[in-house]
């Protein structure tokens, strides 16, 4: 038989593990949160709306004890540090940067207030890290840096189209994420022995010029580096891709969904979901070297529904495979989850 003592004190622990999972679940102080996000509303909403419920899912919920302060700068990389600035001045508790030139405009703007960033670039040799391992700073977050992907993606052109050989490899140049994808891409295209050519694309006028160069050049395939400029002009990309009859492979699987033809890439909302899980632990007191640990991304092959038709009118005569070979590919490789490890970044104390 249990004493009144042995009861008081089981009804104490109970007590005081039901009030921490309670204050978990509704967090008592109010807190403001920055958002500096790469570029247009566009471009970056879905991504914001999915970072802002998971933070809801946590217990902070706009409106009652939570302000989220949300800036996009458009196209312009220009205004990113103006933006940033701004955000620091609001003495918001937490800096998410959607994005690799967010984050740089961020991690220069404040060494006091906490980061969580959101990259897909090699963040050491751009500089926002010294090194994986301890990074230091006040910086942590998602990198989901894989540039092993750019040899996938030419595999599976390579593997769809089989007489593929010259490639065209869309990019902007200004932004410095685009680096060393580009230099990953050369190398896998040395290894297939396929013939690349890299056309440099900043302003969304220069898209036309970019696809006749295709034209004279008899490409075979497009292989696009996710950028936020060419981001926000993917109707007109997928359109061009379709006039003038390129296969094109893309980083994000918002492009097969808006009638491109295929992607190879992350799930963008793992990212943003993880994001929101290194801000909460960070407004509950952690140190931003205690809130990331190692977390992995899914790479998915996307094979939209809509790509069929646009192939078997255009890409597949073009190169010289038959409409009925991509279920079948995408059976065999394409619908396949693979794991890669992110960096997650844990500044040391």
């Amino acid at each position: 038989m249990i004493n009144a003592g042995a009861g008081l004190a089981v009804a104490f622990i109970f007590l005081t593990w039901l009030a921490a999972n309670t204050a978990h679940a509704q967090p008592s102080r109010s807190v403001r949160v920055g958002v500096l996000a790469s570029s247009s509303e566009a471009n970056f909403e879905p991504s914001v709306k999915v970072f802002r419920e998971a933070l809801q899912a946590a217990g902070w919920v706009e409106g009652r004890n939570l302000t989220l302060e949300v800036r996009y700068p458009g196209d312009q990389y220009a205004r990113l540090p103006e933006l940033a600035a701004e955000l620091v001045r609001l003495k918001v508790d937490v800096l998410a940067s959607l994005g690799t030139p967010a984050t740089l405009a961020a991690k220069r703007a404040t060494t006091t207030i906490p980061i969580v960033m959101e990259s897909l670039s090699d963040v050491v040799s751009i500089g926002l890290v010294p090194n994986l391992a301890r990074p230091g700073g006040n910086l942590t977050g998602v990198s989901g840096f894989a540039p092993e992907l750019s040899g996938k993606r030419l595999e599976l052109i390579r593997e769809i189209f089989p007489r593929a050989d010259r490639i065209a490899v869309l990019a902007n140049r200004a932004n410095p994420v685009t680096i060393p994808i580009l230099r990953a891409t050369e190398s896998a295209a040395q290894q297939t022995r396929m013939k690349l050519r890299v056309l440099d694309v900043r302003q969304p006028a220069e898209l036309g010029a970019a696809f006749e160069t295709m034209r004279r050049e008899h490409t075979d395939a497009l292989l696009l580096v996710a950028d936020p400029l060419l981001f926000s002009e993917r109707p007109l990309i997928i359109q061009l891709a379709a006039r003038y009859r390129v296969p094109a492979v893309y980083e994000m699987r918002l492009f097969p969904e808006a009638g491109g033809l295929l992607s190879y890439g992350p799930l963008p909302q793992e990212r943003f979901q993880r994001m929101a899980v290194y801000v909460d632990r960070i407004l509950r007191g952690a140190r931003p070297g205690e809130a990331g640990r190692p977390t992995a991304l899914r790479i998915l092959a996307s094979w939209p529904a809509w790509s069929f038709q646009w192939n078997s009118k255009s890409a597949p005569t073009k190169v010289g495979m038959s409409i009925s070979s991509i279920p079948m590919i995408s059976l065999k490789r394409g619908m396949r989850a693979l794991r890669l490890r992110s960096a997650s970044l844990s500044p040391s104390r």
